[in-house]
């Protein structure tokens, strides 16, 4: 069936000349890749939201989501050193499950890394018109911009400004070149650290038993409550879980990685396990130190603790850091993204013309700039639950598909060489597999919805466009 013709698992690294990547990046560039994606918006302003919807008993939603990416981490670990090429789970369902499924995965991937950029875009801007205005209160100086120009219409302007700005930023390191990027990402990624050590040493010391209680108000399952909000453990375990997730993007680097076969195991695995160590002390001291009532409806939860227990220096410290260093997770899945947009367009589902590399720079020009102007957009009018919401619902469809690869794959071909040996994968793949669709299942209903109508669109562009245009549809790999 046309449908499920697949790619050839032994020549998925073989490429035409103009559409190769260049290796250039080494396991330290993937580590800091990783610990840049995931360490960003979801512990910096997420976890207020979280916080609002399961009270002190969030830490369960970090431990339930952690314990969720950490299976589908195992699994793209040996998948993607199997299969060192860029593209990430979509190339995966390319070479295993067939060309169909592998589309729904990179459109789902495609709406993943869009949203997530987005939702980072607008995180950092809400620091940064944080940032403004402390200026302006404590030098004098009018910096401030217009409320119109610092929030979308849902938060009573009109165009985020910032995160539009800091879009087009990214997109020109990206640009200039993928090493020169992974580097400056790298040094970012230890002043972030830095800023939640500090965090870390000024929340926990103030640590109130008192702060946990009621520890679960809102009960472990997803439910609606009488003002119409979907509360409980779960319900906030499905927003977190997007706090989790960016060790996904250091998969979609294997093209440009020098020794593939043990620097993405390296790279995935040990930034996955840093991060969950990081987050659970990091929600500890936050829920701890102050009620969740308090900061659950902030912009910027961490930097509100610091300031309600009279550390205003702290906030400042941590306010600055995060103007400075939320871009590493803007420019992992900005990278991410552009990847995958390039593979699939050199594989013929989407125009060849965008699939083009840059002699000099060894980077997708054409991709990253339209990348940038899709996400510009988003950035510029979406709300931050919204986008954040939407993006879990990709990339939950994207690590079913990769957990459903790695149990096909075990079956299918049992004898091939494996590089890294997910252990126990016969308990790792349901784990990931059940635990992402319960938590999709924890998704608002509205974000179910819209997912389901963006794969109906995608279902149509590939009926419509992609299925006779695909490289493997004209007789020859891409």
């Amino acid at each position: 069936m046309t449908w499920l013709r697949r790619k050839s698992i032994d020549r998925i690294t073989e490429h035409e000349e103009g559409r190769r990547l260049v290796p250039t990046l080494s396991w330290p560039h993937l580590v800091a890749l990783g610990i840049g994606a995931i360490v960003g918006t979801g512990i910096y302003t997420l976890i207020g939201v979280g916080a609002e919807k399961a009270g002190p008993a969030v830490l369960i939603s970090f431990v339930v989501a952690g314990v969720v990416c950490a299976c589908a981490a195992l699994a793209y670990a040996e998948l993607s050193t199997m299969m060192p090429a860029a593209g990430s789970a979509y190339t995966y369902s390319y070479g295993v499950l067939g060309e169909s499924i592998a589309w729904i995965v990179g459109w789902s991937l495609i709406l993943e890394y869009s949203l997530v950029v987005s939702t980072v875009a607008v995180g950092w801007s809400g620091y940064f018109v944080g940032f403004l205005e402390w200026v302006q209160l404590t030098f004098g100086w009018n910096v401030t911009l217009p409320a119109a120009l610092s929030a979308g219409p849902h938060a009573g302007g009109v165009i985020n400004l910032p995160a539009i700005v800091i879009t087009f930023l990214v997109a020109g390191m990206l640009i200039a070149g993928t090493r020169e990027s992974a580097t400056l990402n790298a040094i970012l990624v230890v002043f972030k650290l830095i800023a939640l050590a500090v965090f870390i040493a000024v929340a926990l010391p103030a640590f109130n038993a008192d702060n946990l209680q009621p520890f679960m108000p809102y009960g472990f399952p997803k439910s609606i409550g009488p003002d119409g909000v979907e509360r409980g453990v779960m319900a906030a375990a499905a927003i977190i879980f997007f706090a989790f997730y960016g060790f996904d993007a250091i998969s979609t680097a294997a093209e440009e990685t020098k020794n593939p076969g043990r620097d993405l195991s390296i790279g995935i695995i040990g930034s996955m396990v840093g991060c969950t160590l990081i987050y659970l002390v990091v929600a500890v001291a936050a829920v701890g130190a102050l009620s969740y009532t308090v900061f659950g409806q902030s912009a910027e939860p961490l930097a509100l603790i610091m300031r309600e227990l009279g550390h205003g220096t702290a906030a400042l410290v941590i306010g600055i850091v995060a103007i400075v260093a939320l871009p590493t997770v803007l420019l992992a899945f900005f990278y991410g993204q552009s990847r995958i947009f390039f593979v699939m367009s050199r594989d013929g589902l989407l125009p060849r013309s965008l699939s083009k590399v840059n002699a000099r720079t060894g980077t997708p020009v054409a991709i990253t700039v339209f990348t940038a102007v899709l996400v510009a957009a988003l950035a510029g009018v979406a709300r931050l639950d919204e986008i954040a919401a939407l993006a879990n619902a990709g990339t939950l469809a994207a690590f079913v598909a990769v957990g459903v690869c790695l149990l096909v794959l075990r079956t299918r071909e049992p004898n091939r060489p494996r590089v890294f040996r997910t252990p126990m994968a016969w308990l790792v793949g349901p784990v990931a597999i059940l635990g992402c669709l319960y938590l999709f299942w924890s998704l608002p209903h509205r974000t179910q919805l819209w997912f389901l109508i963006w794969n109906v669109v995608g279902i149509v562009v590939y009926l419509a466009y992609s299925r006779r245009n695909s490289m493997l549809a004209k007789g020859g790999d891409a």
